[in-house]
């Protein structure tokens, strides 16, 4: 579905990303591991759209889509949810999913996706007239999820999804995850539980340095000896 090959990030002289190259393939479930730094996010952002400085290919469905701004992205398929989930704190839950829905493949779909995100979380049904700002961690990442599947994305990619919440909320994202990909969308997620990741994801990759080190199924990664000992003290 998403093929990367050979791509070199760069901020002003300082180089990101280095030749990193991986697929995703269509339906999957890709974690993508490695310490703060280590490039992971500046990924994100570059399959993302929002750092075109670079060199390589992002190939999107056959179509090189390295270069192209975030909003031909979006429009083609690729949602983001970012870290720190990034609501608009002043408006209401229900005005941040029709920002969501602005992409024009998205536009005839508003009602439907709308009542795809309440079911998948009641809660936010719930509050649709309170302002975001004065949600709870857990219900604004809830929110940022929701806004993303209001564009319709075929590919989600989530930036630290469990970053600041309690360990039960946190498993709940994450279960969130499985439960989209079991819907049929492809997911790419950067996550700082490395050991719920890895257990998610069909496949995964280790970015150290800029770099892709290893790569190999979750649960390959899971037991590798060099993955335990750098990210889950074992």
């Amino acid at each position: 579905m998403l093929a990367v090959e050979n791509l070199d990030v760069f901020y002003g002289d300082v180089q990101a990303l280095d030749g990193v190259s991986l697929e995703i393939a269509e339906g999957a479930i890709v974690a993508i591991v490695g310490a703060n730094g280590a490039g992971k996010t500046t990924l994100i952002r570059a399959l993302a759209g929002m750092q075109r400085r670079l060199r390589g290919r992002i190939s999107f469905r056959g179509v090189d889509i390295a270069g192209w701004p975030s909003h031909r992205v979006c429009n083609l398929g690729i949602g983001q949810v970012a870290e720190g989930r990034q609501v608009f704190p002043t408006l209401s839950v229900e005005e941040n999913l029709d920002i969501g829905a602005m992409l024009p493949r998205a536009r005839a779909d508003r009602a439907k996706n709308r009542d795809r995100a309440f079911a998948l979380f009641p809660r936010l049904a719930e509050r649709a007239g309170q302002p975001a700002g004065t949600l709870s961690g857990g219900e604004q990442q809830m929110l940022a999820i929701a806004r993303c599947l209001m564009g319709a994305p075929q590919l989600i990619m989530f930036d630290e999804p469990s970053l600041g919440l309690a360990p039960a909320i946190a498993r709940g994202v994450l279960d969130t995850i499985g439960a989209l990909n079991r819907e049929g969308i492809t997911c790419v997620v950067v996550e700082q539980n490395v050991a719920l990741s890895l257990k998610l994801a069909s496949r995964a990759y280790v970015l150290e340095n800029g770099r892709i080190t290893l790569t190999g199924s979750g649960a390959e990664l899971l037991a590798d000896d060099r993955v335990r000992s750098a990210y889950l003290g074992l």
